[in-house]
């Protein structure tokens, strides 16, 4: 992580508006899928964030589907901050904290695999990670048209 005055921890009640504000950005441009301050407030404890002082600029959190497999989501960067190494350095610590969970696998749903596969993922079918389907996606407007790429990452202890 390049800039230093940016920090990853784990997420704060504090912290929902900026995440909020951070994930909708996206998910207005269709890019990733909105959050309420209720969803995040009920998931917090699984969120990690990238903060510049008091400002969210990173987020994601793990969302278990089953015994072994735990899923990525809303994994966000300010766009001026992209490219600079941080979305790597919050991904590896989620994976990380997958780990310490005793998790087995790591699963996303991504519109941009490339930056997944980069960090030891691989394309799956979707339907490798059903409980993701079921548990989440039949609420998506995009369900019957969904573009997102599945991709996942095995774990060794």
């Amino acid at each position: 992580m390049s800039a230093p005055s940016l920090i990853i921890r784990p997420a704060v009640a504090a912290d929902v508006s900026g995440i909020c504000d951070l994930v909708n950005g996206f998910a207005a441009r269709n890019l990733m899928l909105p959050r309420t301050p209720q969803q995040v407030h009920h998931v917090l404890g699984d969120f990690m964030v990238v903060a510049e002082e008091e400002r969210i600029v990173g987020c994601g959190y793990l969302a278990r589907l089953r015994a072994g497999l735990v899923e990525i989501r809303s994994l966000a960067i300010a766009e001026s901050l992209q490219g600079q190494g941080i979305g790597g350095e919050l991904l590896e610590r989620l994976v990380d904290a997958a780990r310490r969970r005793d998790m087995r696998q790591v699963c996303a749903l991504t519109l941009a695999p490339e930056f997944f596969l980069r960090h030891g993922f691989r394309r799956v079918d979707r339907w490798a990670i059903s409980p993701k389907i079921w548990g989440e996606c039949v609420y998506c407007p995009k369900f019957h048209a969904c573009d997102e790429i599945a991709v996942l990452r095995e774990l060794t202890p």
